[in-house]
């Protein structure tokens, strides 16, 4: 029984970590998809580029592809009374609110009416600003101070394109656009910036159940070495590549636990080979072989740990579907649930990777068992 609980348990850990994993996984995923675009096209050698370098139509013909957004971005000073911040000012086609499904994710229920023109800080630009609103539910207007571009800044000279805005509505996505996100339309950052057919990079959002790396591939060979194209993935890989090493890094450590729970089996294995030592006479009388004798055990071994392993999948999954359905942990600072996702890859990875040590471990206990307790001297004597 304490094998079989040792082996629950760390199975049902399994469980439920590489659960919890995935759902961190799907969170992230799931923060930083509808903002950030499946593919984008940014210049190699310059900051931005005409917008004659590429031809937008034939982009938007090409198979697998949704829709496209051209974007400009910058930095830019916001001000609101004496407050000041710095944030990146980024202007977009109206059809990017449609791929970032931008009306779900707007504070104080405000809905976009306008697509043609609009203002969105990030949320916690409101707070660094402190936004007010008024009687009718209208937020304070915020100042924006550009950079002026190729031009020698002279003593007295301003240094910034100043330009005062109504602001729409605050949009709430992930950390890092509410941080430092100031979104704008197309046509307001290039006044605000001087831009004249130019662009920062090109959002495109693409079809369901459509490879980006096949797409990127397609496009990057229409557009030539002068474009770089990054996938959502490759934009935001450190983040991540940080969720899938402490992935594997907790799968290590929880097999590392397992092979400790395995000392269990093996004394089990060990006290059980000792108890029955003395009817070996009579099983080597009844005609059994050290082969015999070598299958009694090891089936042991393994009906342990498959007693071990079914019970630690029914725990382990039991408490992943509590959590998903009574939400028994919420994220800190949050009334959201601690996200868990579920696959049927995962599962199969735990039962065959539980299996293949139990059975490693089986094997070589009752191999080492038999081998030393069964000398050809010893099976001679025991038969006369």
């Amino acid at each position: 029984m304490i094998s079989i609980v040792g082996i629950a348990v760390t199975t049902a850990a399994l469980v439920i970590l590489i659960s919890a994993f995935n759902g961190i996984e799907q969170m992230i995923d799931r923060m930083y998809s509808e903002f950030d675009t499946d593919l984008t096209i940014i210049p190699k050698n310059s900051k931005t580029f005409h917008t004659s370098q590429i031809d937008f139509s034939k982009i938007q013909k090409m198979e697998g592809i949704q829709s496209i957004s051209k974007a400009i971005e910058e930095l830019v000073i916001l001000k609101n009374g004496d407050k000041w911040v710095n944030a990146k000012l980024i202007g977009v086609d109206s059809s990017f609110l449609g791929i970032a499904n931008m009306n779900n994710h707007l504070l104080h229920n405000k809905r976009i009416k306008d697509y043609s023109s609009f203002i969105l800080p990030g949320a916690e630009l409101l707070e660094k600003l402190q936004i007010g609103m008024d009687h009718e539910d209208n937020y304070e207007p915020v100042v924006l101070y550009a950079p002026k571009r190729k031009i020698a800044i002279k003593p007295g000279q301003n240094p910034f394109y100043l330009e005062k805005a109504d602001v729409t509505a605050i949009m709430n996505y992930n950390r890092d656009v509410n941080s430092e996100v100031i979104l704008t339309d197309f046509q307001f950052a290039t006044n605000l910036l001087q831009y004249e057919n130019e662009c920062s990079s090109i959002w495109i959002d693409l079809k369901e159940n459509i490879i980006a790396e096949d797409v990127k591939i397609k496009l990057q060979e229409k557009l030539g070495a002068g474009f770089i194209i990054k996938t959502r993935f490759e934009k935001n890989e450190l983040i991540f590549k940080t969720s899938q090493s402490e992935k594997i890094i907790v799968i290590g450590i929880l097999i590392f636990v397992f092979i400790l729970a395995a000392f269990n089996l093996i004394a089990s294995l060990t006290m059980l080979f000792v108890e029955k030592k003395k009817n070996f006479t009579t099983f080597l009388s009844f005609g059994m072989t050290k082969k015999n004798i070598f299958s009694i055990f090891f089936l042991e071994g393994i009906l342990i740990s498959a007693t071990g392993l079914i019970l630690g999948l029914v725990l382990g999954y039991f408490i992943c579907f509590m959590q998903i359905w009574g939400s028994l942990i919420v994220l800190p600072g949050t009334s959201e649930a601690f996200p868990i996702g579920l696959t049927l890859k995962d599962g199969i990875l735990i039962t065959v990777l539980v299996s293949v040590l139990s059975f490693a471990f089986s094997y070589f206990t009752v191999h080492f068992l038999i081998r030393n307790n069964f000398s050809n001297e010893f099976l001679i004597r025991k038969m006369d």
